[in-house]
């Protein structure tokens, strides 16, 4: 039965490390180009 409360759980924990690890790959990619990140998880370019 434990392992039904814990298998969403540790989803939820693994999709929310990968939105993280996916902006931060993205503001690399931005500064790469020169842009400037904000924190709304866009990148301007001037």
């Amino acid at each position: 039965m434990f392992g039904l409360i814990r298998l969403p759980i540790l989803l939820l924990i693994a999709f929310v490390a990968g939105i993280f690890y996916e902006r931060a790959q993205q503001e690399d990619s931005c500064a790469a180009m020169g842009g400037n990140w904000m924190r709304a998880g866009l990148c301007a370019l001037p």
